[in-house]
């Protein structure tokens, strides 16, 4: 069960914030990072078919997956999210996509889509089992249900945002889903770097404070990169779990 503030999130961010939230990534300062962690995410999925969108908020990646071919459901537990979800796809005029409200901790959706997609969502769930249930309840025989979400240590790092906004945020790391995943039933497992280190490592020009120091030597963006590559898929990464 979602806690009232996430509920009220999208009210107490104000308009200039309800803005910001529907119009990323280009509204975005990040905006290479969202587009490259999205990216690596498609290389990882199957070529078109049905996609759910969990936890999509104003529906910002529902639009994307949509303009990629995929016939897409965003849901979202908050309606006012929804239905900026909804006024993006008039605006857009995109047909292949529809929302839903609902609480992907208990969704009814049964073996009807090829891709489960968890994107900087699950980690606001007070369940993540229950979430990945409903994921794998939606899911068709051998469809994939792929996660990018932030891991050790984000639940301190968000503390401020929990107190002020009265939301749930807690470390979702590979190894919390996978084992949550085989709970519910998936058989296949797999872990891959975040696209959106490696682009802190390679490819970010500007980088402040004694990182941006050490990154400026040479050779050290490529061992910064082999490094991520290597390690960092266990502290975080995007997990692919196989119905």
């Amino acid at each position: 069960m979602a806690t009232q503030g996430e509920f009220d999130y999208f009210k107490n961010i104000g308009a200039d914030g309800m803005r910001h939230a529907t119009h990323k990534p280009w509204s975005d300062s990040q905006c290479g990072l969202y587009l490259m962690e999205l990216g690596a995410m498609m290389g990882l999925m199957p070529e078109g078919g049905r996609l759910l969108d969990m936890g999509c908020g104003t529906g910002w990646t529902s639009v994307l997956f949509a303009r990629k071919g995929y016939q897409v459901v965003g849901t979202d537990l908050v309606p006012e999210a929804i239905e900026a979800g909804r006024q993006l796809k008039h605006e857009n005029r995109i047909y292949n996509l529809d929302f839903v409200v609902g609480d992907y901790e208990s969704l009814k959706f049964d073996n009807e889509f090829d891709v489960v997609v968890f994107f900087d969502c699950l980690h606001h769930a007070v369940d993540e089992v229950s979430a990945l249930r409903s994921a794998y309840r939606a899911l068709k025989p051998g469809g994939i249900c792929i996660t990018s979400e932030p891991g050790l240590g984000h639940e301190r790092r968000s503390a401020a945002v929990m107190a002020e906004f009265g939301v749930t945020e807690r470390d979702m790391h590979p190894a919390k889903i996978i084992r949550g995943a085989k709970k519910v039933g998936f058989k296949g497992f797999s872990v891959h770097p975040h696209a959106y280190y490696l682009y802190i490592a390679l490819y970010r020009q500007q980088q402040r404070g004694k990182l941006g120091k050490l990154l400026s030597l040479p050779g050290m963006r490529t061992l910064a990169g082999l490094f991520t590559v290597l390690f960092s898929k266990h502290q975080a990464g995007i997990v692919v779990l196989t119905k």
